[in-house]
């Protein structure tokens, strides 16, 4: 009888602490809930703020003129080439790093301490602030340290011609070839802007990599192995086209990040007025992001409103194009099992 009645208490005491842990799921899904209402309720505010403020402002003379002291007359033609420039740059330096970084670590890489330590290392530097990245871009690609400064050892050691100036500054031509000139230190040049950007982003590169290739089936590499090819033949034909659509959805999502970034390229010194397009990848730039900021300090209310709004909605644009694009190549790369 005694145990029967336990049982019965306990049976009584699980189902209070079932129904109470039901009741805290049901109320910690309605907090979610309501967080995820008023986040989207925000964002749509805004948005339709935006909208109101700088549509009418979005016109050709927007995309065909460059900055002026008239509102009516002003434009982000140069920002515009020079954010297209910039990520085209980005990308050229950060799919191969990022990929073939991504490969050695998943595929090649022996598991011991050195590995955790560069996972750990990776991990904890995509989740740097983006001026640290600005920093450090700074010191290693716009000035190098000083080295090529005038009274840096490395030129009076080499006795190189250097310009004057702070920063100084070495040309030289690789093969004699003009559009292949090398300046460095690189200075407030696009290529420095590029290599600043695909630090702030290699890390996501990574991690984005090694999750595409890491959900590649091990009966896939097993089946390249049964019939006696290399580890690289394997990797090159089977795994990387399988997980090419994974590889580039995080690159382009990163990029996407990248291309409305501000505080590293205004550390690098990119401009906020530049008249004209750039002829190479050595010559100044600017980026919408810092033509919008130029905009939003200007004291009249059509800079500082209408057309910082309509520059908004440009980038807005310009995100859902790369985001649109990233779907698509998914999409169609995708292997079906």
């Amino acid at each position: 009888m005694e145990s029967t009645n336990k049982n019965g208490n306990l049976e009584f005491v699980y189902k209070e602490q079932i129904n109470k842990r039901k009741r805290a799921g049901k109320i910690f899904n309605v907090l979610l809930l309501f967080s995820v209402f008023v986040g989207l309720f925000m964002l749509t505010l805004l948005l339709v703020d935006v909208a109101i403020e700088g549509l009418d402002w979005v016109k050709p003379e927007l995309f065909t003129n460059y900055h002026s002291r008239k509102p009516e007359e002003a434009g982000m033609k140069s920002a515009i080439v020079g954010s297209l420039i910039v990520m085209a740059m980005t990308g050229l330096f950060s799919f191969p790093l990022g990929v073939g970084a991504a490969i050695y670590l998943e595929e090649y890489a022996p598991r011991n301490k050195m590995t955790d330590f560069i996972n750990l290392n990776i991990n904890n530097l995509a989740g740097v602030p983006s001026i640290v990245y600005g920093m450090l871009g700074l010191t290693v690609f716009g000035r190098m340290f000083g080295l090529f400064s005038a009274n840096s050892w490395l030129v009076k050691t080499l006795n190189l011609p250097v310009e004057s100036g702070a920063a100084g500054g070495f040309k030289f031509n690789l093969l004699g070839i003009p559009w292949l000139e090398i300046h460095l230190p690189f200075g407030s040049s696009m290529v420095s802007g590029a290599l600043t950007m695909t630090l702030l982003i290699l890390p996501v590169v990574i991690i984005a990599a090694r999750e595409a290739i890491r959900s590649v089936p091990p009966s896939i590499r097993e089946a390249g192995y049964a019939i006696g090819t290399t580890k690289w033949h394997v990797i090159s034909t089977l795994v990387l086209p399988i997980a090419l659509p994974g590889i580039i959805t995080g690159m382009i999502l990163s990029l996407s990040r990248a291309i409305g970034e501000t505080a590293p390229l205004i550390i690098m010194g990119a401009f906020t007025y530049v008249p004209f397009l750039p002829e190479s990848a050595w010559d100044k730039f600017t980026v919408v992001p810092i033509q919008i900021y130029n905009w939003i300090t200007l004291p009249q209310a059509e800079f500082r409103v209408h057309l910082a709004a309509g520059g908004i909605i440009v980038l807005l644009a310009i995100l859902f194009a790369m985001n649109g694009i990233a779907i698509y190549l998914r999409n169609k790369f995708q292997i079906k099992w």
